[in-house]
């Protein structure tokens, strides 16, 4: 794997050795790139980090609330059944 650190070095001696200009045509061309990368994420409407996250807990909080609920009805339903075969045994 290259190191990371190696490669800023890298960039960072061949930016040193650009002439003036050139550099600033690159610091203007990297400015509008990330203008508009982020122009075109808006538009695509993604959702941040942060709201992601909370979106995932919410989900697991409803999972296991499902899950019990589940549970819950399982063991009704067995209730009932228990009950409606107790009542047919003594009919």
């Amino acid at each position: 794997m290259i190191n990371p650190a190696k490669l800023e070095e890298i960039a960072k001696q061949i930016s040193n050795n650009m002439p003036q200009g050139v550099k600033n045509l690159a610091d203007t061309f990297e400015a509008k790139t990330k203008q508009a990368i982020q122009n075109k994420l808006a538009e695509m409407d993604f959702v941040s980090r942060e709201e992601f996250d909370v979106q995932s807990q919410v989900l697991i909080r409803t999972r296991e609330k499902l899950t019990e609920l589940e549970a819950k009805v399982a063991l009704l339903e067995q209730q009932l059944t228990s009950s409606n075969d107790n009542t047919d045994s003594q009919v």
